[in-house]
């Protein structure tokens, strides 16, 4: 999303959610969600459940595909179940393609929620692709649809990849990468969900995707305007590498009209090369060589929603970082700077996502709908150092920002705009970027906030 940009189709997920405090359960919500601020362990508003190892795997309903026991884990196809034809809406081609499918085992989340966010790490070789659909049972006993939440493939010479437009069943919604309860004050609530996934590949050719994560996030944030206040309790700085959308302003404008609008993308590359990992220069050879960072121009490419007409899927993200040799991606909710701090003394930096008035972030020097920014670390005082790639060169990135602004802009659910009407807020949403085998610091750092 851009920092300039007019309010994102996230808007009405994020009124909904808000309302969800005005609600039977919202007293309780908000209070678990203040005690989370001070520190206190535990995902709190939010559930995690991800299918990684070859015991997840053999535990859904295969058909046609085959649970692959190896170092790392992961699902492919074995026998295809079929063929199918799909018109790719961004290209018009017709083309038939042998499927397989897996369906989870039926997951019920520990918190009810209101909106659910899926995330998947796959290689997809050429003529390759995948699709990701999520269906649940709601608090009143009735099913959803099945919703489809991504069709993806890590490159763009098959498919387009893209989210999926105006499904609805007058409960439920999904807005580009979100599934969301259409009227939250009502008290009706996802309570369970089971996911499919379907590998997709040329028919004859032999190829498989491979799947070595599929997972989803579920949360139900109380409504709030601010947050409570946090207690630092981290003084340290990770060297993560800087990079600056907005020197990419103007190229590839069939991207989101270029580099102003690349803050998710570009983030996700300085994370991605935090870790050691970056595009080849066979890879980047496509890139005008006089263009400074190509490997920023290259995510914005491989993170492009084609239905969105945007780089911020928060999942295609994730599933972008997936591509880099023993990387994982995921998209959740965090509860405080607390649980930031926990990741930031393991190593592990955040995206965050974020929107606010240009005199609510002190510093900033603009006001913005939504914003992805890199959390690198803490000041001795508790201060908040971002990789800001909404900064006119990469020397300017590195920012401080106040720890309170920087706290209540990114978890509040609901805030004012320059017009004075209230508009949302993304209540915590960020993006975590971590190896596949991670330290024993590591994943006690990941299971504190929730993620494994």
């Amino acid at each position: 999303m851009t920092r300039a940009s007019e309010p994102s189709r996230r808007a009405l997920l994020a009124v909904a959610v808000a309302a969800a405090a005005i609600g039977t359960a919202g007293t309780a919500a908000a209070a678990t969600w203040a005690g989370a601020a001070h520190g206190h362990a535990g995902p709190g508003l939010v559930d995690n459940r991800a299918w990684t190892s070859y015991a997840d795997w053999r535990t859904g309903t295969a058909k046609g595909t085959r649970a692959l026991d190896a170092a790392r884990p992961g699902l492919v196809i074995a026998t295809p179940a079929g063929t199918a034809d799909y018109t790719d809406p961004h290209t018009g081609k017709t083309a038939t393609w042998e499927y397989a499918t897996w369906t989870s085992p039926v997951h019920r989340l520990a918190v009810p929620a209101t909106e659910v966010i899926a995330s998947w790490n796959a290689h997809t070789p050429a003529g390759t692709w995948l699709q990701v659909e999520l269906t649940g049972t709601y608090s009143d006993g009735k099913a959803t649809p099945w919703y489809v939440m991504g069709r993806w493939a890590a490159g763009d010479q098959d498919i387009k990849r893209t989210s999926v437009d105006n499904q609805k069943d007058g409960k439920s919604s999904i807005s580009t990468d979100t599934f969301a309860i259409d009227d939250a004050a009502s008290g009706l609530r996802l309570v369970s969900y089971r996911l499919r996934l379907t590998l997709y590949r040329t028919p004859g050719s032999g190829l498989t995707p491979t799947v070595w994560r599929l997972g989803a996030m579920g949360s139900d944030i109380p409504d709030r305007f601010t947050v409570p206040a946090s207690t630092p309790g981290l003084a340290k700085e990770l060297t993560v590498p800087r990079y600056s959308q907005e020197i990419h302003a103007g190229q590839y404008p069939e991207y989101d009209n270029g580099g102003e609008a690349w803050c998710s993308p570009t983030s996700s590359q300085m994370i991605i090369e935090y870790w050691g990992r970056r595009p080849t220069a066979e890879q980047l050879a496509w890139v005008d060589p006089a263009f400074a960072d190509p490997q920023v121009c290259h995510a914005a490419r491989f993170t492009y929603d084609y239905q969105y007409g945007g780089c911020g899927n928060w999942p295609f993200n994730a599933a972008y970082a997936a591509t880099y040799k023993d990387l994982q991606g995921v998209v959740t909710r965090l509860r405080s700077l607390t649980d930031l701090e926990t990741l930031i003394a393991a190593g592990i930096p955040a995206i965050t996502s974020q929107s606010f008035l240009k005199s609510e972030l002190t510093g900033a020097g603009y006001g913005t709908s939504g914003h992805l920014m890199t959390v690198i670390g803490f000041t001795a005082g508790g201060d908040v150092i971002a990789n800001d790639p909404a900064s006119p060169g990469d020397d300017t990135v590195r920012r401080v920002y106040k720890r309170r602004e920087w706290e209540n802009i990114w978890l509040r659910t609901k805030r004012y705009n320059a017009s004075g009407n209230v508009v949302s807020g993304t209540g915590g949403v960020c993006y975590l970027y971590f190896p596949a085998n991670p330290s024993a610091g590591q994943s006690e750092a990941l299971k504190a906030v929730g993620v494994r």
